[in-house]
């Protein structure tokens, strides 16, 4: 459905403005109206990241008046295969500031707001309020929720992507309008279930296919022209290259923006409402739960342990702990890899970070291993501790 313009224009614009964005203004659908629209518009991109790189540097290629850019990471190698705002010589600079040089460079023309900090639940309503649109590019469930629920409480579009692998999807959120994330997700999925793309991996370019429709359905809302991804999901397959759009419907049983509403605040704690790690694997890690020192000294000192890797093939030809053998989390989970597993040594799981190998570990507490332990921080936390020579990823 069409929708009215989101912004005003502004009062006019400069002769180096035409000069800049004339191949938008020969445009019928945008228009010199159009282009005044974009320059009174502030919007505020979350997260400078894989979504964020392309979103803002095309935002402010198009003319937005203002952009706002949260994010209170700083630049890291790895970040450098997809989040194309960075450069190798913003390695350890905030990802914020490194953002805001780039968009400078690509139009000086633009008002970069930075905002050099984490959303939380204190500070989102304020931050939010002082800007027209959102353009969402975070990427873990807690903050997807406290987004969109600050969005919905606050009255204000905002544009959804998320990517994954080869997989990306796309959506406008505006309850004013038309359902709300949690219309479409109601609750998050179980801990553990979806990988992040630190642990499943994301084609770089999947960022830009997304990000760019994001910019194209904020340039839609700002302008009031076409038809927004209100009410539909735009889902991406790049390996088929094939898009797909789905309705999604309002939900008038929907928590937040339904006919009885249940949530009408932002919630206490949004991690402990997506729960990164389940209630058995928080269980399971009491008095279970080694460091990498202590892994160290236990191969040192000649323990009879059985170490585990219970991350993905891919992930073990990148880096291994010595002496550890690969059985994938979702064999443990399954139950296929128990009969594999010794009964008279005790064992010792890791995973990349800590999170995987605390769920394999409930498995393997329920299946009868009660001595079995796993490693704080996973394989990043030996080669931070132990082996710093190893590739960290």
């Amino acid at each position: 459905m069409s929708l009215p313009p989101l912004v005003e224009p502004a009062a006019e614009l400069t002769v180096d403005e035409i000069r800049r964005y004339s191949r938008h203004l020969i445009i019928p659908d945008v228009g010199v109206t159009g282009q005044k629209r974009l320059k009174n518009a502030r919007v505020l991109c979350v997260g400078a990241g894989g979504l964020g790189s392309p979103a803002l540097m095309y935002l402010a290629a198009a003319g937005v008046g203002t952009l706002g850019i949260i994010d209170f990471d700083t630049v890291d190698e790895s970040n450098l295969q997809r989040q194309i705002i960075h450069g190798v010589s913003d390695i350890g600079r905030s990802k914020a500031e490194s953002a805001a040089a780039s968009i400078r460079e690509i139009n000086p023309l633009v008002n970069v707001e930075i905002h050099n900090t984490a959303l939380d639940r204190e500070n989102v309503r304020e931050i939010f309020a002082q800007y027209d649109l959102i353009v969402d590019g975070t990427d873990n469930f807690a903050t997807r929720y406290m987004v969109n629920d600050a969005a919905v409480l606050l009255g204000k579009p905002y544009v959804w992507g998320s990517i994954y692998r080869f997989d990306g999807q796309a959506s406008v959120f505006w309850a004013e309008h038309g359902p709300c994330y949690r219309c479409l997700y109601p609750e998050p999925p179980p801990p553990g279930m979806v990988p992040s793309c630190a642990e499943g991996g994301v084609l770089g370019v999947l960022c830009a296919s997304i990000g760019s429709i994001q910019v194209n359905e904020a340039i839609k809302l700002l302008t009031g022209i076409g038809e927004p991804l209100v009410g539909r999901l735009m889902v991406y397959d790049a390996l088929e290259m094939e898009y797909r759009k789905i309705k999604v419907r309002k939900d008038p049983n929907c928590a937040l923006c339904g006919e009885n509403p249940t949530v009408t605040d932002l919630l206490e704690d949004y991690e402990d409402f997506c729960g990164a790690v389940s209630e058995e694997a928080q269980e399971a890690t009491v008095d279970s739960t080694i460091t990498a020192l202590e892994l160290k000294e236990w191969q040192d000192a000649g323990k009879d342990i059985f170490l585990v890797d219970v991350r993905e093939p891919a992930e073990y030809e990148i880096v291994r702990i010595p002496g550890a053998t690969l059985i994938p989390k979702g064999d443990i989970i399954s139950g296929e890899a128990l009969a594999k597993l010794p009964q008279d040594r005790q064992i010792v799981l890791h995973c990349k970070s800590g999170v995987r190998s605390a769920e394999a570990l409930a498995a393997l507490k329920a299946a009868g291993f009660r001595d079995s332990v796993h490693l704080q921080g996973g394989v990043l936390s030996w080669i931070k501790q132990i082996d710093p020579s190893l590739p960290a990823y």
